[in-house]
């Protein structure tokens, strides 16, 4: 229980990192803060269960939406390459 604890207290400061104005728009906060969540993610899964871990990733995927976002794009566009790579 004291996972999950931690877990809303990562979801409160990433809130509130978001809230306030940054020159770099929260790139570096995004990196702390899965830096520090990916690890968090893992300790609440293995302590409650997969449901509790798969409810945290979609809490902390809907925080750090940006980063995600990237992330897809990147795959779209690295998978894309590979499949279209030199076929008829």
């Amino acid at each position: 229980m004291m996972a999950v604890g931690v877990g809303f207290v990562w979801i409160i400061a990433a809130n509130v990192l978001a809230l306030v104005p940054s020159r770099d728009n929260h790139w570096t906060r995004a990196y702390v803060l899965i830096a520090i969540g990916i690890p968090l993610l893992g300790w609440i899964t293995y302590a409650n269960g997969p449901f509790i871990g798969l409810a945290f990733l979609l809490g902390g995927a809907s925080v750090l939406r940006w980063p995600v976002i990237y992330l897809a794009r990147w795959l779209r566009r690295t998978v894309g390459s590979a499949d279209h790579g030199g076929g008829k």
